[in-house]
């Protein structure tokens, strides 16, 4: 953040610009929302401020970062939630049909387990098992892999679109 007070509108401005072109550079888009999408980016920028780190402006942040590693954005439930419901959690990410006026953007349950839930996780020892393992997607274009729940809508190096990744054999 470049300014002292987070709702600047060059901070505002700036974070914008980074965000969308962090987004874009992976593949995934920004509410086309203007006005929306800069409420939420105002609300990261308290976060920031606030915590040391952009908490999801949409949940509860307990303002201890180990606590809040799902929550910082963009969230751990970013990618189930697009691909099940064309948004994320709070609305900031959402998918090309969204952002081509195909589909509208619905409330979307939260996927966040409660904190005792999270708090008696018990911890994997010795690294992730193969079933705990994202799948990894390749794009068929020009060989771009990434580990995640669903490929990108994007690929972002050569602009291809999703249905040109295939899942890569591990």
């Amino acid at each position: 953040m470049n300014e002292a007070n987070p709702e600047s509108a060059k901070a505002i401005e700036d974070a914008y610009q980074q965000l969308k072109s962090s987004a874009e550079s992976a593949g995934y888009q920004l509410n086309p929302d203007i006005d929306f999408t800069i409420e939420l980016i105002k609300r990261l920028l308290v976060n920031e401020n606030r915590y040391g780190y952009s908490a999801c402006p949409c949940r509860l942040a307990s303002g201890v970062k180990a606590d809040d590693l799902d929550i910082i954005c963009p969230c751990d439930y970013r990618d189930p939630d697009l691909a099940e419901y064309d948004a994320c959690y709070c609305g900031l990410y959402v998918s090309q049909s969204v952002v081509a006026g195909k589909k509208a953007i619905a409330p979307i349950p939260e996927r966040r387990p409660p904190v005792a839930q999270r708090k008696n996780a018990v911890p994997l020892k010795t690294g992730i098992s193969s079933s705990d393992r994202l799948p990894v997607w390749r794009c068929k274009v020009c060989g771009y892999l990434c580990a995640r729940g669903e490929p990108p809508e994007l690929c972002p190096i050569c602009k291809a679109k999703k249905e040109r990744f295939e899942l890569f054999p591990l």
